[in-house]
């Protein structure tokens, strides 16, 4: 059945007058047969390329292209994705670097044409960040622990969009609670760096809890999983070196959400052993008592949150963290 529809539909991808039908017909299959289509995939996606590189189609018929291609990429083997995805996007950010050396400030590069408020550039841009959001989210489905670059890239991609361009949040067509979760499971990485960016990516999305509605909501029903995934790396599940990190997570999340952090702070220091079985009751009702307090001071937050890491790791005192 494939085999005899798809040539149809991808010949009509480079008709103008069919193009409605043509892109709302490949979407259509490629969200319902997604999993029968990695033999016609390198087809679909050069088809595809052909077509949003000539400007065939309106903006919405592709941005309709760009999330058929982000349902089919998502049925593939990761190194297929990342190679199909390179060859996507390569023509979109030839196109902006081209952006980026006519502007007359030489610091106006890149990252800041993407997320600019230039309105006739948003439209392609908005649907190549939910492509490149969209088949991300499917690798974290097949397991991201053997691709940290990705994630780390990834996270910055998020910080600099919520930085840049919070709107982009505000599609339907962008599952924000799936990039919450993966932050929080990509804040338990071993990998510094990696850490490090998804800990931007959370300081940069808590302040918007209260303009933008998608992530007030989720911050509300599941703030709760990043604040215990922040301790558990207090605890001693991460390097002393991402304590900075960790502290500014927990200082925006006080300044920016400070009854839910109260109520979420109580919830999870109490049972026994959280998290680390070293540090005693009174020591984490103290911790919880100090990071409540400072809502302005973010040194002194580091400040505690370097203290508390010790205790929870035996070193408080020794000569080991007279350095630290």
């Amino acid at each position: 059945m494939l085999s005899s529809v798809l040539p149809l539909v991808l010949q009509a991808l480079g008709n103008p007058d069919l193009s409605v039908s043509s892109v709302s017909t490949l979407k259509k299959i490629c969200r319902e047969c997604k999993y029968d289509l990695p033999p016609y995939a390198t087809n679909i996606v050069a088809v595809s390329q052909e077509v949003l590189i000539k400007q065939i189609h309106k903006t919405s018929q592709c941005m309709w292209l760009m999330q058929a291609l982000g349902f089919l990429l998502s049925a593939l083997p990761v190194e297929d994705i990342l190679r199909n995805l390179h060859s996507l996007i390569t023509p979109y950010i030839q196109q902006l670097e081209k952006l980026a050396d006519e502007t007359p400030n030489p610091s106006n590069k890149l990252m800041v044409h993407i997320f600019a408020s230039q309105t006739d550039h948003f439209p392609p841009i908005k649907a190549l960040f939910e492509l490149v959001t969209s088949v991300t989210l499917s690798i974290f489905q097949q397991g991201p622990r053997d691709h940290p670059d990705i994630v780390d890239s990834f996270m910055q991609l998020q910080a600099q969009a919520l930085k840049r361009k919070p709107d982009l949040f505000l599609s339907e067509s962008l599952d924000v609670k799936a990039v919450f979760h993966c932050g929080v499971l990509s804040l338990k990485f071993p990998e510094a760096p990696t850490v490090k960016s998804t800990c931007l990516f959370f300081t940069e999305l808590l302040p918007h809890c209260s303009d933008v509605p998608p992530l007030a909501r989720v911050v509300q029903e599941d703030g709760k999983l990043l604040m215990q995934a922040v301790l558990e790396g207090i605890g001693g599940g991460a390097s002393r070196c991402l304590m900075d990190q960790f502290a500014e997570v927990l200082f925006s999340l006080n300044k920016h959400c400070f009854s839910l952090l109260a109520m979420w702070l109580k919830e999870a220091l109490q049972p026994p052993g959280f998290p680390s079985s070293r540090v005693t009751t009174i020591q984490k009702d103290t911790f919880s008592h100090q990071i409540l307090r400072e809502r302005v001071n973010k040194r002194r937050v580091k400040e505690i949150v370097k203290e508390f890491t010790l205790l929870c790791r035996g070193l408080h005192g020794t000569e080991y963290a007279a350095d630290y």
